[in-house]
């Protein structure tokens, strides 16, 4: 994962650094340019090239519903979260390890900020989205990875099949 080094390396050299989720939803529907780099999990998707949307509620029991998902390889899937608790929920997709590595890493930095497209933060009401094309077979992983969600198991499982 690059984003550790890039934080280690920006503290040695004195530079300033950004750590807040902050309290918006991050919409990856908008018009701006979304980073579109590949990951063992697939690449971010467009939304002409939709093939299914899949809801996904979170809530304050520390689960998303549902838990286990099934895509086929080469789907673009609209994935439309749905916070119905009382506080933030994010929705985060990756490996095991790059979760939990992300996970001890935002312990250590509870505000840290960022905004990939791969990953969605979704305030107390509200919704929000992410569209991702899923080119890789595999299982994968998506976690809320708000310091102790996580740990309480808020973890769910992909599993992209061959086309």
């Amino acid at each position: 994962m690059l984003l550790k080094p890039l934080i280690v390396a920006s503290l040695l050299m004195g530079a300033p650094v950004a750590f807040s989720h902050g309290e918006k939803t991050h919409d990856k529907t908008t018009t701006s340019a979304v980073l579109k780099e590949q990951k063992p999990w697939g690449i971010a998707g467009d939304a002409p090239t939709v093939t299914r949307s899949i809801e996904i509620r979170m809530g304050d029991n520390m689960r998303f519903a549902p838990e286990h998902i099934e895509v086929t390889q080469g789907e673009t899937i609209r994935f439309v979260h749905f916070n119905d608790g009382k506080v933030m929920h994010e929705f985060v997709l990756g490996t095991a390890d790059e979760l939990a590595e992300h996970a001890e890493l935002m312990k250590r930095f509870p505000g840290m900020e960022h905004d990939e497209p791969y990953m969605a933060h979704v305030p107390p009401g509200e919704t929000g989205e992410i569209i991702w094309h899923f080119n890789q077979p595999g299982d994968f992983d998506f976690a809320c990875l708000l310091p102790g969600h996580f740990e309480a198991g808020m973890v769910g499982k992909i599993k992209v099949v061959s086309g």
